[in-house]
């Protein structure tokens, strides 16, 4: 076992000069002539030429070098490459669920994150890999294959935002698109030393042509420092009318980085290791347990141990209310396309065809009802807590190209174990982060904070204490954020 080193992990060291910093430093580097965003673009192109990560799906090259040569470094993200998620629409690119069924589909809108971030100066450089429609926790699929994590190679980056997380900590772009229905940016983040936020249900827009779905949904970013991600929400959030369950807008997120730690002392905490039910290696919440109680320290929580954090089971309910979409994007295709899905997807369909009826919506909807009243006693402002700290995975990166594990740091839990540590946050819309933690046997470890609907800058400012006093590499051919 080791805590801070990553000997035992095959690691990919990132090829060319792309900018192992930080978009925020990189953005500085452009304004002051150190860099520029057209030698920016082809560091990284050349970058992902050179790598073997797997990491992307599409890129239009000819389009994006003429963004960056107009790039206006005054914005925001001035210059920036930025990645896609190949689940996130852009007018004009491949849309087909990372799905072989639907590999033919083409975008006829860019999502409105997508936009927001291209309007304050990122240069859209390609579309990253995802897990087939979402729907699990590893980046392998029969139309773009497998993804593989850069901490160690022949491991997985998670999923679904898969090949977003291993495009930025591998050094190939600064930044990439997220989405998070089940854990999709906490569960990579922690996989590859990323900071990963779930916002609040609604924080940023899903349009246009939202679908609802389950009600899980929140969209981000995959990002390598907590200043980044305050910028990409700064951006990114505000109420849009195509998705009018929105929130309005905050403003300030990143000016405001740092303000909340007097607030934040006293507030209170729980740590729960079997945060939803799950199983997870004793071994990784040896040192996961200790740095959440730095991180307590740190900033003068305090520790409750005597809360219920139990909640109801709500995987197969979530399970089959997400496989319907599913279905209905295949449309006739299904069943003669069962043997183009990837196994999972195809297991999850036969699974549970059918089965959607009123006696499951009424179940479905009890044992959310259920769910949403534990939430909201664990939460509650005067005899719940601020925040529960538990993990982000069960355990590090499994094999990338599955299956998923059912043994985590040698306590057997079934495969249905991955993923129970993230579904609450998604279920009842709390804003969830993931910071990095160190490392097991090479490998990321992430600690991931849920706190109260609408709290999202206190967890910025609880990652920015982790980042201050316990820094992390950027990349895998990076050092620490200065400053």
């Amino acid at each position: 076992m080791t805590t801070d080193s990553t000997t035992h992990a095959d690691i990919r060291r990132p090829t060319g000069d792309a900018w192992q910093g930080d978009v925020v430093g990189l953005v500085e580097a452009f304004r002051s002539g150190q860099r520029s965003p057209s030698e920016e673009l082809a560091a990284c192109y050349d970058a992902i030429d050179r790598s073997d990560l797997n990491a992307m799906s599409y890129e239009n090259r000819d389009a994006a070098m003429s963004a960056a040569a107009a790039a206006d470094v005054s914005l925001p993200f001035g210059g920036v490459p930025l990645g896609v998620k190949e689940l996130d629409a852009v007018e004009g690119w491949p849309y087909n669920s990372a799905s072989v069924p639907l590999r033919d589909e083409v975008a006829d809108h860019t999502s409105t994150m997508v936009q927001r971030i291209a309007a304050a100066g990122a240069v859209l450089a390609g579309q990253t890999t995802a897990s087939e429609f979402g729907g699990v926790n590893v980046t392998r699929t029969k139309l773009h294959g497998t993804t593989h994590n850069p901490w160690g190679y022949g491991h997985t980056p998670g999923g679904s935002s898969g090949g977003s997380a291993a495009a930025v900590a591998g050094g190939l772009l600064p930044i990439a698109t997220g989405g998070d229905g089940g854990g999709s940016i906490r569960i990579p983040a922690g996989f590859t030393n990323l900071v990963g936020l779930k916002g609040t249900f609604g924080r940023i827009p899903r349009g246009p042509q939202a679908t609802y779905g389950n009600l899980t949904v929140s969209i981000g970013c995959m990002a390598r420092s907590v200043r980044d991600t305050a910028r990409w929400f700064d951006v990114a959030n505000g109420h849009d009318a195509s998705d009018p369950l929105s929130l309005p807008r905050v403003e300030g997120w990143e000016r405001n980085l740092g303000t909340h730690l007097d607030a934040l002392r006293n507030m209170k905490v729980a740590l729960a290791a079997d945060w939803g039910n799950a199983a997870v290696s004793p071994v990784m919440w040896e040192l996961l347990h200790g740095a959440a109680s730095d991180l307590i320290d740190d900033c003068g929580l305090t520790l409750v141990d005597d809360i219920d954090t139990t909640l109801p089971r709500m995987g197969a309910a979530w399970s089959i209310s997400g496989t319907i979409a599913i279905e209905a994007k295949l449309g006739d295709k299904w069943p003669d396309c069962a043997d183009d899905l990837t196994p999972e997807m195809r297991f999850g369909l036969e699974s549970t065809v059918g089965k959607y009826n009123a006696e499951a919506r009424a179940k479905i909807e009890r044992r959310r009802m259920e769910l949403n009243d534990a939430m909201a006693r664990i939460f509650d402002p005067v005899d719940g807590v601020d925040f529960v700290i538990t993990a982000s995975n069960p355990d590090v990166a499994f094999d990338a190209d599955g299956p998923l594990p059912s043994v985590f740091g040698g306590v057997e839990a079934g495969a249905g174990n991955n993923g129970k540590l993230t579904f609450p946050a998604n279920l009842h819309g709390n804003p969830a982060i993931s910071i990095p933690a160190g490392f097991l046997d090479g490998l990321p470890i992430g600690l991931q904070v849920v706190g109260r609907h609408f709290s999202e800058e206190l967890l910025l400012d609880l990652a920015l204490t982790v980042e201050r006093n316990r820094p992390w590499p950027l990349t895998t051919g990076s050092g620490t954020l200065a400053g």
